[in-house]
């Protein structure tokens, strides 16, 4: 009971650091390589800023995946939910003045999402499989 209060709060404090990187106004970012093994850097950020977000919410919710059918349903529903999130930023930078929405952000983004859910799958069938 009180691990998963933790991740309801680590999950709240996750999506307030998204929303605060997605459409914070920084005038000074430090220069860093615009690529590493020819990913450019703001793909790896968006990957690994979304990538936690199944993990939180397994954390948080998991005492409702009592059966395989039922896990499989947690994973599509968090990967979904996670999917309009990362939608959502896109098309909300797309309307500033100092951002700009990207598709292959949102891939980014997906993709994370997409190796995380399986991930949580993976564990959590585990888990009842023990």
């Amino acid at each position: 009971m009180r691990r998963r209060l933790i991740f309801k709060i680590l999950l709240v404090l996750y999506l307030a650091t998204v929303a605060w990187l997605c459409f914070g106004h920084f005038s000074s970012i430090p220069n860093v390589k615009m690529s590493y093994w020819g990913i450019p850097t703001d793909k790896i950020v968006h990957f690994l800023m979304f990538f936690p977000f199944p993990l939180l919410a397994f954390g948080a919710f998991d005492k409702f995946t009592t059966k395989p059918w039922h896990s499989l349903v947690f994973v599509l529903t968090v990967f979904g939910i996670g999917c309009l999130l990362a939608c959502a930023t896109e098309i909300g930078q797309a309307y500033t003045t100092y951002r700009s929405g990207d598709p292959h952000d949102f891939l980014a983004d997906g993709l994370a999402l997409a190796i995380s859910c399986i991930i949580v799958l993976v564990i959590d069938l585990c888990k009842q499989f023990r």
